[in-house]
């Protein structure tokens, strides 16, 4: 089915062709760097500040809500500045990773340098540094390049099942940059768990590593992607981005369900290590915790287009969700202090659950696009997915938050972990509770939002339609 364009201000488009497993494997590298830098801050930047640096975790989860407070208008001037762009040699969005991605991955090096730069920094010293260097890369160059990445996938297919396995690609890429993340880190940490200066001095010079495996990913993103669906050439305006955003009700919606779901996610995350050096007792059990995580989406990333093609996005959504829940469930209950084993299925469950719903979410953005098209006639990549990125980065804030918090209600020490010193008896119960407890509630709270969900498979098909009939009109 190819496509052609001769409308008058329209971008000429060569026959769409099929996305190739290069074309797949390209776009899995983009969500591989952008996870060296921000997985990397929600896996290890809390345990690094109160285990090296002595910042307690209340501090740190504060920080996560008031930074994504800035992320509500830097999301947004991201997704301006992607809208008003012309189209150039390159496309309309891989301009923007090319001139920011390096930056985003010094200052996700920079993030962890903290006492290697400066010895003996503590107190307010440490955390000004940690706000300014986690505000430089969270809320500036990750909003840069990640809406612009974010922003191509509904421009480079608008076929069903290519944005779900596009979708499933990008799934792909996280995992394995998470997953290497862990093998890397996790040995680290258990080598050096009584000598903080240590993990300091290798934790520096490994981020410096993923400076330059993260560009060698980006480079791979950007020369082996392409622009295909037929769009204005025109620059979209100021007003014509906020009347989409007034008028997309699937995009609440999903925007909605999206804080819910990553404040489980996150807080989940921020906790994962505390697990395994605390209540599991062997940081080594941060490896094969997101080894059977990462396993969980190899098996259920194949499943993917099929979902898609029967039970459709939301019903997909819904059904991973639960199996979420379940994970959650184990995890917060089953006696992982003497039989750590468990808690690798409470990952693997949590894994399918997490990956599956976050992988449906990517392709039900992508068709808000078209909803918000179809409502307005302007297309507004960046403006939705920017809208769509800072409530998702709202959820793995909060997730952030009461992450931190809890681990002072469970009463962890970061004075007696920084020092080396044990925690006191009781803590690893608590921190597992909560961590079950609040990843199972967040789940539980995004379910019963999409379930009224209202952009049905029947109407996107519908909506698909009558947006290629305009086209076919005017051309």
């Amino acid at each position: 089915m190819g496509t052609t364009s001769t409308a008058t201000g329209a971008t000429q488009t060569a026959v769409r062709k099929p996305l190739t497993l290069r074309n797949y494997l390209a776009y899995a590298a983009g969500d591989a760097a952008n996870n060296l830098s921000f997985t990397m801050a929600g896996m290890f930047l809390i345990l690094y500040y109160t285990n090296v640096v002595g910042i307690e975790g209340a501090v740190i989860g504060t920080m996560f809500l008031l930074v994504r407070f800035i992320d509500a208008f830097t999301d947004l001037i991201a997704g301006r500045l992607i809208d008003a762009k012309k189209p150039g040699k390159l496309g309309k969005f891989k301009p923007f990773i090319l001139w920011f991605s390096l930056p985003l991955l010094v200052t996700s090096m920079l993030i962890y340098s903290a006492r290697f730069f400066f010895p003996d920094i503590s107190g307010t010293a440490a955390v000004v540094y940690m706000y300014v260097t986690y505000l430089l890369m969270g809320s500036v160059f990750y909003t840069l390049v990640n809406i612009a990445y974010g922003s191509m996938a509904p421009a480079i297919t608008q076929n069903p099942v290519e944005r779900g396995k596009l979708a499933a690609f990008r799934g792909y890429g996280a995992s394995v940059a998470v997953l290497a993340l862990a093998f890397i880190i996790a040995p680290q940490i258990r080598g050096n768990a009584d000598n903080p200066e240590a993990l300091q001095t290798s934790l520096f010079w490994t981020t410096a590593a993923f400076v330059v495996a993260g560009m060698g990913l980006y480079l791979f993103l950007v020369f082996n992607t392409r622009e295909q669906v037929v769009r204005s050439a025109n620059p979209v305006s100021l007003r014509d981005s906020l009347r989409t955003l007034t008028t997309n009700k699937p995009l609440v919606w999903l925007s909605a369900g999206a804080v819910l779901f990553l404040t489980g996610v996150t807080a989940f995350s921020t906790l994962g290590s505390y697990i395994a050096i605390y209540v599991q007792g062997d940081a080594q059990y941060i490896a094969w915790n997101t080894l059977a995580q990462t396993l969980a989406l190899f098996v259920v990333g194949p499943l993917i287009p099929t979902i898609v093609r029967t039970i459709g996005k939301r019903s997909g959504y819904l059904l991973f969700g639960v199996v979420g829940v379940a994970g959650a469930a184990i995890l917060g209950l089953a006696p992982l202090q003497t039989a750590p084993w468990l808690g690798l299925v409470a990952f693997f469950f949590l894994g399918a659950g997490l990956n599956g719903v976050n992988t449906l979410m990517w392709a039900l953005e992508a068709d808000t696009v078209e909803y918000g098209e179809w409502k307005t006639g302007t297309r507004t990549e960046g403006t939705t997915y920017a809208v769509f990125s800072f409530t998702r980065k709202m959820g793995q804030a909060l997730g952030g938050f009461v992450g931190g918090l809890a681990l002072t209600w469970a009463g962890f020490s970061a004075a007696t972990a920084s020092s080396g010193g044990q925690q006191a008896e009781g803590v690893a119960a608590n921190i597992q509770l909560w961590a079950g407890g609040l990843t199972a509630g967040f789940f539980l709270l995004s379910l019963l939002v999409m379930a009224l969900y209202p952009l049905t498979e029947a109407k996107f098909r519908e909506i698909s339609e009558e947006i290629a009939a305009r086209r076919a009109s005017v051309g």
